[in-house]
């Protein structure tokens, strides 16, 4: 009986790290952003940086895919400024505004669908007079939030489920009554 079971749990694990490593592999992440007085800048894949550093020019629209064939396995919400929190967007949809020069003050990312249950998002933003903060994961937020302060640039990566991430710090700061820490 206890071979029975060994063999079964080894398939299992086989066929977990199988499906892990396929889902990688056919995923094809691509995001852009509408910044400050450019425009759409061109789509950036996994792992890469979209908007500015150092040029102080805010982010104002995010759009983000996941292609797989189904263009459905992914959301983001974005915090921002005068606004709050938007709502959650699908793959494909615009997040932020266009034409309204209101600023990108945080973001949240989430996969859904099968792609929750084998990878994980980490992102994090680059902020005004903070620069790079921490990786967020899986739905958590990313950024400020009642501080004033632009999202300046993004970085997004999709990465197989339960790999081990250096975070980098802490990745939201969003004021209460006691204020926003020095970033």
């Amino acid at each position: 009986m206890k071979k029975i079971f060994s063999f079964v749990l080894t398939v299992a694990l086989i066929l977990c790290t199988q499906l892990t490593f396929a889902a990688t592999r056919t995923v094809h992440l691509n995001f852009q952003t509408y910044v400050e007085g450019i425009g759409w800048q061109k789509s950036v894949g996994n792992g890469k940086v979209a908007g500015t550093v150092g040029e102080g020019k805010r982010l104002e629209a995010l759009l983000i895919n996941l292609m797989d064939g189904t263009n459905n396995m992914i959301q983001y919400n974005v915090h921002v400024q005068n606004v709050g929190w938007q709502g959650w967007r699908s793959s494909g949809e615009v997040a932020g505004t266009l034409g309204r020069n209101l600023r990108i003050e945080a973001v949240s990312i989430r996969l859904v669908g099968n792609y929750a249950n084998l990878l994980d998002v980490y992102y994090r933003a680059h902020v005004q007079n903070g620069g790079w903060l921490g990786w967020a994961a899986n739905g958590e937020p990313a950024g400020t939030a009642g501080a004033a302060l632009r999202m300046e640039a993004l970085q997004i990566q999709i990465v197989p489920k339960g790999t081990q991430v250096n975070r980098g710090g802490k990745a939201y700061y969003e004021k209460n009554n006691s204020g926003i820490p020095t970033i």
